[in-house]
């Protein structure tokens, strides 16, 4: 059984001294939750305290982004192991932001994925279609390319070390939201080219999360449907309450 898995994107919001005082408070309001996985990605400057301030607690860190180089002359960018120095354990990998703002693509994303396992974090690799794309009905096409491109030559036991988030970029940030239905059909699809691909128990094995306007009132129903292993939340996870309370909906039955 997949065990569910709520991850807030907090972009660029946050001071350090913000950032560190939301998971202080966060990790007391989830400290009686179990079953349920919890990372937050705060900025780069905000890891180090965020680490320190969730030493003890259930959630862990993540990087919202990474290079795929060690070091060199890479003005503004971030290695792997800095990120794990720093106190991070996961990584957001290909967001559509970053995609859309800053020229990300299937093929950085397949490199970044690499470099994220050698410096043992885990990837959070984001796919999806935009609006344009999802009613020429060109869905599944979207997401089939970005999984054969963004996932090229790893195996099946490199997938279980990985999550897969999607999101249908017309829902991020907008209010809008895939329906349950919308998004367990777009879930069953790409949980049908990861067994096709890489093997039926490394399939039913990676992890899914749906991410698209996640709200403390829509979670239960969105991760009810099968292939819906939990959520990557960015407005509502700013508010440790209100996250909290996605993350205690996210809770197996």
């Amino acid at each position: 059984m997949r065990t569910p898995l709520i991850a807030g994107n907090w972009k660029m919001f946050k001071t350090v001294a913000e950032a560190a005082a939301a998971v202080r408070q966060l990790g007391e309001l989830v400290s009686g939750v179990t079953g349920v996985d919890v990372v937050v990605a705060p900025t780069f400057t905000a890891i180090h305290a965020a680490a320190q301030a969730a030493s003890g607690t259930r959630i862990g860190i993540a990087g919202q982004n990474l290079y795929w180089e060690k070091e060199g002359a890479f003005t503004g960018e971030i290695s792997g192991g800095m990120l794990k120095e720093a106190g991070a354990a996961w990584v957001i990998i290909g967001h559509s932001e970053r995609r859309a703002l800053f020229g990300e693509t299937d093929l950085t994303v397949n490199r970044k994925i690499g470099a994220a396992f050698a410096s043992a974090l885990t990837p959070i690799v984001c796919i999806g279609e935009t609006l344009d794309q999802r009613e020429r009905h060109e869905t599944f096409d979207v997401l089939d390319t970005q999984i054969r491109q963004g996932l090229e030559g790893l195996t099946g036991n490199d997938l279980v070390r990985l999550v897969i988030a999607y999101e249908p970029v017309w829902a991020i940030g907008t209010g809008r939201t895939a329906s349950p239905a919308q998004a367990g059909e777009a879930h069953a699809h790409i949980r049908t080219r990861l067994r096709q691909w890489f093997g039926a128990d490394a399939g039913d094995q990676c992890r899914i999360l749906y991410g698209g306007s996640v709200k403390p009132e829509n979670i239960a129903e969105l991760i009810a449907q099968p292939d819906v292993d939990g959520g990557l939340v960015g407005g509502a996870s700013l508010d440790p309450k209100g996250f909290a309370e996605i993350v205690r909906k996210a809770r197996p039955a």
